[in-house]
């Protein structure tokens, strides 16, 4: 079941992503994060307006994504970065797919234009997917994240929303 998310989502949430924290160079974070903090990242996703949904199964929550803010300055406000999550054992079953379709449909309903997916690079199947969705590659920025003892790019995908068939 994917449905939006509240505070109450938060140590779900942190659990996922903390994996990838831990053991992955697709966040560029390097420490934990407390239930709290991620509890005060949902709020100011939803305090903006913007979408944060989860992916709910009768153990918990097995995949989360949101919509926060472009950047802060007031020109950006049309524009967004999209990303999904999803717990370990949920990879490969097409969660990501459900996820980013249902976070695209409701975006369609919203005033945003511009709609930008980061990618730590190679990954492959993060790519699929948002090549998937109509997001085309931007920019490529070389070594730019240092984790694990590696230099990682980062790519940027974007696609304008309201060019899209809503």
């Amino acid at each position: 079941m994917i449905r939006p998310a509240t505070p109450d989502d938060a140590q779900g949430v942190a659990d996922i992503y903390n994996h990838y924290i831990d053991n992955t160079v697709v966040t560029f974070e390097e420490v934990r994060v407390t239930t709290e903090q991620m509890a005060q990242r949902i709020q100011a996703v939803l305090d903006q307006e913007l979408i944060w949904l989860v992916a709910a199964e009768q153990g918990g929550l097995v995949g989360y994504a949101y919509a926060s803010p472009w950047h802060a300055r007031a020109a950006y406000r049309y524009s967004v970065e999209i990303s999904a999550y999803l717990a370990p054992d949920a990879v490969g079953a097409g969660l990501g797919s459900k996820l980013y379709s249902a976070l695209l449909q409701e975006l369609k309903n919203t005033s945003i234009h511009s709609v930008i997916g980061g990618i730590a690079l190679p990954n492959a199947a993060s790519v699929a997917l948002h090549e998937k969705y109509g997001l085309q590659k931007a920019a490529h920025y070389k070594e730019v994240g240092y984790k694990f003892g590696q230099w990682i790019d980062v790519g940027y995908w974007q696609m304008l929303i309201d060019e899209q068939d809503k």
